[in-house]
């Protein structure tokens, strides 16, 4: 049996003590694991918009304060409680949004963990990965195989699982097209490869030039500049192989427009897959074409556990790329300021402090 590893009592973490912010980064106790639980010593985290959006507590849904936000952290099993078993001692795993749930509803029992009543969601109801050491309920940790880049692989725990779950809800077929607003972002430069390897053609609409370039690289067949067109629903459609506009529709924006615009775009019986959050927003779309047109909107939240090794697993064969900046844990307060500017292409990565 390995030896135990040596846990200290305390711990370098970003907290943010107050809706609003700013985040401090300061010491603080490390917590130690209930029955059901797993105590994660976080190597690196990835920092997601819904981490903007919890500290300045722009949804309808209490959030915890003080708050250590974060929720794509990787890592290794330091402890666990007396009840676990299948997750061991030095195993690599990750902890993600969704924390744990009740496992007994019918939602947990269907496989949609993520509408359960008792959910625990990490860095928004409980404490997330903007620290060296995080709990996890052991029935949700994300097995990490070995030989991943833990730092690579940490966006995957949320931006891949979360667009990997869209583009299954969009119902979109090998072969047809999906337009993917937000392209260019954490969330949109991901679904862009999913999207590829699940044998999908892409549109990829956002703002600028870098972006523009990010999305060339990922393989996009065609790039919407929304700063520059004079009118962006015929873009969209000129650019589908027959005009007709895309079969699909993966809204991961951070504001409201583009989703009021989509149904301009989308093709007769096409799916919208609502995504993104943006705060206090609206989603809205005619009554008229919607029928006649028959099109189909529909949200997506995270995955589940299955979906979260699907996505996993997409990147341990190669077919996942996820464009990075690692930056330390001491950054957090600069990433936001930056992802409030709306001038982060890919995804920032927290390393832990040793």
């Amino acid at each position: 049996m390995p030896p135990q590893p040596s846990i200290p009592t305390t711990q370098w973490a970003q907290v943010c003590p107050k809706v609003g912010g700013p985040v401090e980064y300061k010491q603080i106790p490390v917590p130690k694991p209930d029955h059901d639980e797993v105590l994660v010593n976080i190597k690196y985290s990835g920092v997601c918009h819904t981490d903007l959006h919890a500290m300045n507590g722009d949804w309808p849904l209490p959030v915890k304060m003080p708050l250590v936000g974060g929720h794509e952290g990787v890592g290794t099993v330091v402890a666990r409680g007396d009840l676990v078993t299948h997750v061991e001692l030095g195993e690599q795993v990750g902890v993600k949004w969704l924390n744990g749930s009740c496992l007994a509803c019918d939602f947990c029992e269907g496989a949609d963990e993520s509408l359960c009543e008792k959910a625990i969601l990490s860095g928004y109801t409980v404490d997330g990965t903007f620290q060296q050491y995080c709990l996890g309920k052991a029935a949700h940790v994300t097995p990490i195989p070995k030989g991943v880049k833990l730092d690579e692989v940490a966006p995957v725990l949320c931006a891949g699982i979360t667009v990997y779950k869209g583009l299954k809800e969009s119902r979109a077929e090998p072969g047809q097209v999906v337009a993917i607003v937000g392209a260019g972002g954490g969330l949109g430069s991901l679904a862009q490869q999913y999207a590829k390897a699940m044998g999908l053609q892409v549109i990829a609409i956002d703002g600028g030039e870098e972006k523009g370039e990010l999305c060339k690289r990922l393989g996009a067949e065609a790039y919407v500049d929304f700063t520059k067109t004079k009118d962006l629903v015929a873009d969209v459609k000129a650019h589908s192989p027959d005009g007709l506009g895309p079969h699909a529709v993966l809204l991961v924006a951070a504001a409201e427009l583009p989703f009021q615009q989509a149904t301009g775009y989308v093709r007769s019986r096409g799916t919208i897959v609502a995504i993104g959050l943006p705060a206090h927003a609206q989603l809205k779309a005619p009554v008229f074409d919607t029928v006649v047109r028959m099109i189909t909107i529909r949200g997506s939240y995270v995955g589940n556990r299955l979906d979260g090794k699907e996505a996993v697993d997409f990147f341990r064969r190669g077919l996942i790329n996820v464009p990075i900046k690692v930056v330390p844990l001491s950054e957090l307060g600069n990433v936001f300021n930056l992802m409030k500017e709306g001038k982060i292409a890919g995804r920032y990565v927290l390393k832990m402090p040793e």
